[in-house]
């Protein structure tokens, strides 16, 4: 019997000795407001989530929640380790806990499509990518996970096109996220340079030719489905700021009104909900100029952010800054049980 006990003993100390790791479940969730978009994308989209250590063996404890947002071209199954990529995402949140962050659910929508992302606008070209990470997938996490449902308990953040997204959708919706972390963020300014030229994106016929398009071909695409959709337009149905080679002045205003630096004014009331706000990008990363500018624009007004530049380009110091910088953010942002 000693023996027994002895060995039970040692086995519990062993178990509380390991490095803890998070689990992660990759589910599906429909989303309505997805319904009907004019590319025939499916409605019911993949979600990979990370429960952190704890999570199985504290049954009643309940825990906030991170929504996180992938880049253009990536998917929630590159981020999970699910194929080859360049950031494995449970690896780096296990090692932000072991570095004393705090446990966190972390969720990441699936929001690849046939242009390369859906730039988590509202669109009915692609669909209403805002409402179903808003209102639709948090309320499916609050409902079968065990989190705490409330705005003060939510954060959103997002790596380039999906730090364009989590600014855009937080300061869209501060009753539902408290604090918003953007990292290496694209397309916060108006159109301008090479952005504005789409005269490869006129050559493309059909979405089968998508695939084959270079990347700034798709970006071009996926900037017009996203932010100038045209339902009479098939059958891409968009507008692209240029037509046979010229440039369209009404599709760049409507560019330019889905930049998150000149929709900036409307949204100082709800900026000012926001409980944290943070940002960052590579001295590398010719995406830089905008995050300073919208970093400017919080300055004028007032409004207390994170600002940093690292050394670095687009994607070689994401993962250390999630681990060390932005899940501590978190940390000190969000409301724990």
């Amino acid at each position: 019997m000693l023996r027994v006990a002895v060995l039970l003993l040692i086995a519990i100390v062993s178990w509380a000795a390991e490095p803890s790791k998070g689990v992660t479940e990759r589910v599906l969730v429909h989303g309505r407001s997805l319904e009907g978009n004019l590319i025939g994308d499916s409605s019911i989209r993949d979600v990979s989530v990370y429960l952190p250590p704890s999570y199985a063996r504290s049954p009643q404890r309940r825990y906030p929640v991170v929504f996180m947002l992938h880049g253009f071209t990536d998917s929630d199954d590159q981020w999970f380790g699910l194929r080859k990529h360049w950031i494995n995402l449970p690896e780096v949140l296990d090692g932000a806990i072991a570095g004393g962050a705090a446990e966190m659910i972390v969720v990441m929508p699936n929001a690849l499509n046939v242009f390369g992302g859906s730039g988590y606008s509202s669109s009915v070209t692609t669909g209403d990518w805002e409402t179903f990470i808003a209102r639709e997938l948090v309320a499916y996490i609050d409902s079968h996970y065990r989190t705490l449902p409330t705005r003060g308990s939510r954060g959103l953040a997002g790596h380039s096109f999906g730090g364009y997204g989590a600014l855009r959708i937080a300061m869209k919706f501060p009753d539902v996220f408290s604090s918003v972390y953007a990292l290496s963020s694209c397309c916060l300014l108006p159109p301008g340079g090479g952005r504005a030229g789409s005269g490869r994106a006129e050559q493309i016929q059909s979405l089968a030719e998508i695939a084959a398009a270079d990347f700034g071909t798709k970006a071009q695409l996926a900037s017009a489905a996203a932010w100038s959709p045209n339902p009479q337009n098939p059958p891409l149905f968009l507008d692209l700021p240029t037509k046979n080679g010229e440039s369209q002045p009404l599709v760049l205003a409507r560019w330019a009104a889905n930049a998150p630096v000149a929709m900036f004014d409307q949204y100082i009331p709800h900026l000012r909900q926001l409980n944290g706000i943070a940002l960052d990008c590579g001295d590398a990363d010719g995406l830089l100029a905008g995050s300073r500018e919208y970093s400017r624009q919080l300055n004028n007004y007032g409004i207390a952010h994170d600002f940093a530049v690292y050394p670095g380009n687009h994607i070689n110091g994401v993962a250390s800054r999630i681990e060390k910088q932005v899940m501590p953010f978190f940390s000190g942002k969000l409301a724990f049980q």
